[in-house]
């Protein structure tokens, strides 16, 4: 049996302007019910990988200004937890 994999994630800036793009769209009101939660599901997802992103990228900030020598950056990787409460809206 194959395992399925999921492909790799786009680069955070594409991510970025694809969210922004997709809340546009939703603030707007003009796609349907089923069109708004296919978005809205693109939107976590896309939301997911730049937190995963800023993340990685803030842990090798912190590791490359600690001052040590022989600090190397390490995978960082994010669990898969499902969505329990909605967006912060600012």
């Amino acid at each position: 049996m194959k395992k399925v994999t999921e492909p790799a994630p786009p680069p955070f800036e594409q991510s970025l302007s694809e969210l922004e793009t997709i809340v546009a769209a939703l603030e707007r009101g003009d796609l349907t019910l089923e069109e708004s939660l296919t978005a809205f599901e693109r939107g976590v997802t896309l939301t997911r990988a730049c937190r995963a992103a800023l993340e990685s990228a803030e842990q090798r900030v912190r590791i490359l200004t600690e001052g040590r020598p022989d600090a190397v950056p390490e995978p960082f990787t994010t669990p898969k937890a499902p969505v329990t409460r909605p967006l912060d809206h600012p």
